[in-house]
């Protein structure tokens, strides 16, 4: 599997922007690296060819969950200087670089994207699904099909997750502007 220059320069922006959330100790520097990350991966998820779950975390992670950090950080009082200089947890560090290097090494085994010998691209669940949907579900569209039908609770789990976070943040956007 190789990578294109785009996906390469992705990798590369999102893990710099996971390191910047960690390790940065500005609070609101922190978070814009974590809202960054959140949008790097939504662009991810697109070019991996699941919209829905890239768009799920575009709204939630870098819109939703960056305006509801941004309002607690407005209503929490500046640490002292002492916290502020905490030195890092080099084993915590150690422990996750191990967790990322032995998830990395999974990554070549992976198909590349879109190709037709992968499992799912052409193989059984596929065929199944464009020869049943219609027959089964008495949708025209596959891929509607797939979403109501197939993964109806997968589906109905993202919009609960969306509406959820998105309730969440007009009732805390209601308790600011009447405080």
């Amino acid at each position: 599997m190789t990578l294109t220059l785009l996906e390469g320069a992705l990798l590369v922006f999102v893990v710099g922007c996971a390191l910047g959330a960690a390790l940065l100790r500005e609070t609101l520097a922190a978070l814009m690296a974590f809202a960054a990350y959140s949008l790097g991966i939504s662009i991810i998820w697109l070019i991996l060819q699941a919209p829905d779950v890239g768009l799920t975390e575009a709204a939630v992670g870098a819109g939703i969950m960056t305006l509801l950090f941004l309002l607690a950080l407005a209503n929490t009082v500046s640490p002292d200087e002492e916290h502020l200089l905490e030195s890092v947890d080099w084993g915590a560090l150690a422990l996750v670089a191990v967790f990322v290097l032995v998830v990395g090494a999974t990554v070549p085994a992976l198909p590349a994207i879109g190709a037709p010998d992968a499992p799912v691209v052409g193989g059984d669940v596929s065929q199944y699904y464009i020869e049943n949907a219609k027959g089964e579900t008495q949708v025209k569209n596959a891929v509607t099909a797939v979403l109501a039908a197939y993964r109806g609770f997968d589906t109905l789990g993202e919009a609960v997750v969306v509406f959820s976070a998105g309730v969440a943040a007009l009732v805390v956007l209601r308790k600011e502007v009447f405080v």
